[in-house]
């Protein structure tokens, strides 16, 4: 059996924090962002933009940026929505939603731009 690794994330320090899925692995690019916002439109969720101050990842609400965009299949068109909600909030996180209507629930969620820790 594999070793389990332990990631030393802890309140006291921002820095160390894991948040979402993939905020375990290395970061994602340009192209690798593209293509799971191509998958979330390709699975019919519809995209959402969220923000939020580093020190207050740990809470359960994010600002929504605009509203979802219901319907929205333009892959570009959700990029760019990304790209000026962190234009807007420099210092914040970023996050994509994807929302699955039929389950009624998130269907991806992924941090698209990380905020500057203290």
């Amino acid at each position: 059996m594999s070793d389990v690794m332990d990631y030393n994330s802890r309140l006291s320090d921002p820095a160390s924090r894991k948040f979402e899925t993939f905020s375990y692995l290395p970061a994602m690019d340009a192209a690798s962002i593209k293509r799971q916002v191509e998958y979330l439109v390709k699975k019919g969720w519809n995209p959402a933009i969220e923000h939020i101050e580093p020190e207050y990842l740990m809470d359960s609400y994010w600002y929504m940026w605009k509203l979802p965009m219901f319907g929205e299949t333009d892959v570009d068109r959700v990029l760019a929505e990304a790209k000026a909600c962190h234009k807007a909030n420099p210092n914040n996180h970023v996050r994509l939603v994807g929302y699955d209507n039929f389950k009624q629930s998130q269907g991806a969620a992924m941090v698209v731009y990380r905020g500057k820790t203290v």
